[in-house]
């Protein structure tokens, strides 16, 4: 409580004074006038909150009046993968929580990822929400959807992979460079001797993907030469794909060492790896950037040796200001890059 105000029931003039604005602000805010700027009417109902101001309900009943109302599009990717679920939720309450402004989500997911999908479901959000999210793999049918929304003035950003097209009003992700390198410095430092590394991709389309696998064989060739990294193998993210290839990894390469996932696939490759005896999955270290129910599980089986992955809640965040910013005139005319560290989780930290 603000000294000099404990001993008395707060004023409209203590009010005022407190917060630094006119008595006739206050008023304004109270009788639900216009005038008062959101930032203005979120600092008074700060400060009435902070002194035990009487009239703190009606305060925040017309500040709550007062500020924009926008709605978002979510595009996510498969409904079937759990990680996305949980991002869906962790969405949803990073707009409820928003004090700038009232958002109203609209979560949608992408079961087919073919380019022409993604356009068409881009083009679909845009026509009902002022502003627009997706995830997705770099294609110039998606870039001219981008540009067509961009047109109408409805702002598209990236999140977890960004993309080419020069349109979009931002990107939120993780630095993809260093997950790459920190991915390769598990392996490098948790095997021993020469030995094959596999890399498994969703498809060479993903940004995230394709820069996290291109540091990973940076940091390879730099400190850990005596493994040999195999091309990338692209699942799709599909995890009976993950599944097949690692069956046929496991059979075929005897000096199997270390499996990287860069994309999708993860319970494929765990479903195989539990297939195996139990000496052959103890000689392989697996490194994904996924964190959902199906990455924990095989963290405490000891099967995952570290996950990489994007903190949910804070990517969420960043996601709606970062929308915000970008449906105002502030985001306009630049693209608006948000960088969030990546988590890293292993056996022992869970």
């Amino acid at each position: 409580m603000i000294a000099g105000l404990e001993m008395k029931r707060p004023t409209i003039a203590d009010l005022a004074k407190a917060s630094g604005v006119s008595v006739s602000t206050v008023n304004r805010i109270l009788g639900g006038k216009g005038g008062v700027r959101p930032a203005t009417a979120q600092l008074v109902t700060d400060v009435a909150r902070e002194i035990g101001f009487y009239g703190l309900g009606s305060i925040e009943s017309r500040r709550r009046d007062m500020i924009p109302e926008y709605r978002f599009g979510f595009l996510l990717q498969q409904r079937s993968r759990e990680v996305y679920q949980v991002f869906g939720e962790h969405i949803d309450r990073a707009a409820a929580v928003q004090r700038k402004a009232k958002v109203r989500p609209m979560i949608d997911f992408a079961d087919d990822l073919a380019p022409e999908r993604i356009a068409e479901r881009l083009r679909r959000l845009g026509e009902t929400n002022d502003a627009v999210a997706v995830i997705a793999a770099d294609h110039p049918l998606i870039g001219q959807a981008i540009r067509e929304l961009r047109d109408k003035g409805k702002p598209v950003i990236t999140y977890i992979t960004d993309l080419s097209a020069p349109d979009r009003a931002g990107h939120v992700g993780t630095d993809n460079w260093k997950l790459g390198r920190t991915a390769a410095w598990f392996i490098a430092e948790t095997t021993h001797g020469p030995g094959r590394v596999a890399v498994f991709i969703g498809n060479h389309r993903y940004q995230c993907q394709d820069i996290s696998d291109a540091s990973f064989r940076s940091y390879i060739r730099e400190h850990a030469p005596r493994l040999t990294v195999d091309d990338s193998r692209p699942t799709n993210e599909e995890p009976a794909t993950a599944y097949r290839i690692v069956k046929e990894l496991l059979s075929a390469t005897p000096d199997l060492v270390g499996i990287y996932i860069a994309g999708g696939g993860i319970s494929g490759v765990l479903q195989a790896m539990r297939e195996m005896p139990e000496d052959r999955r103890r000689a392989v270290r697996i490194v994904c950037r996924d964190h959902g129910p199906e990455t924990r599980k095989g963290l405490t089986e000891g099967l995952i040796t570290a996950a990489l992955s994007h903190p949910l809640e804070l990517i969420s965040d960043r996601l709606v200001e970062t929308m915000l910013e970008a449906s105002t005139a502030k985001g306009k005319g630049s693209i608006l890059h948000r960088i969030v560290p990546f988590v890293i989780t292993t056996p022992e930290s869970l």
